[in-house]
């Protein structure tokens, strides 16, 4: 066998498993099994679970970030000294994200639901390894972001943004249930394509909404709605 072909079915088998399983649950046994080789394979091409764990993160993040950063050049070069606005930003990342060429019709669905378990394990390796390598076109998507939110405080921000990316995560990771729904309910196919046609434009909505409502906890413990 190959020894790439070793490498991307050890890396397919971990995507898939990390991603039903979770990272602690998911054995190197369960690993080598579903990828039909020993565990001296892995060992020699990745030396470590951790190492595994970042690999199958790397092989997607690494041309994303290059597709992204070169969509961010391209848009502030159409925008000539001009912020761009959030739309345009948003689209920048989305379709870079859906562009990105698939091993599989699953694959977007796979990674979003892996960086989601990301932050909601207790995974710091992991954290660290994505800051120290991706924090580049990260950092300048938060730029942009705040560029093109001017309005908004630094509290306000920090909290769209969170429930902006919960639910680009949600639909993203759920495109494939979300479309067999919509197939057997309303007879309607769709396509990741399409689906990030509707999420870009409620995003940026979202963003921007303006308040409307103070939310506050009363004496009881429960909350009032001002």
């Amino acid at each position: 066998m190959a020894q790439s072909d070793t490498v991307d079915r050890i890396l397919d088998a971990a995507e898939e498993l990390f991603a039903e399983r979770g990272f602690s649950e998911t054995s190197l046994r369960m690993i080598t099994s579903e990828a039909r080789v020993n565990l001296a394979a892995v060992n020699y091409h990745f030396g470590s679970k951790n190492a595994l764990i970042h690999a199958v993160f790397a092989r997607f993040l690494t041309p994303f970030s290059a597709t992204l950063e070169k969509a961010f050049d391209e848009l502030e070069k159409q925008c000539d000294g001009q912020a761009p606005t959030l739309n345009q930003t948003l689209w920048a990342l989305t379709e870079s994200a859906v562009r990105m060429p698939q091993r599989n019709e699953k694959g977007i669905s796979i990674f979003m639901r892996l960086l989601g378990l990301a932050y909601t394990q207790s995974q710091g390796h992991l954290r660290k390894f994505l800051e120290e390598e991706y924090s580049q076109p990260f950092r300048r998507f938060m730029r942009l972001l705040k560029e093109a939110t001017p309005q908004l405080t630094s509290v306000d921000r920090y909290w769209r943004i969170q429930f902006m990316l919960g639910a680009t995560a949600f639909t993203m990771s759920s495109s494939d249930a979300l479309r067999g729904i919509l197939q057997n309910k309303l007879g309607v196919e769709t396509t990741v394509q399409e689906i990030a046609a509707r999420l870009v434009p409620f995003l940026a909505a979202g963003m921007q909404a303006q308040d409307k409502m103070l939310v506050s906890p009363n004496l009881s413990g429960s909350f009032t709605v001002a």
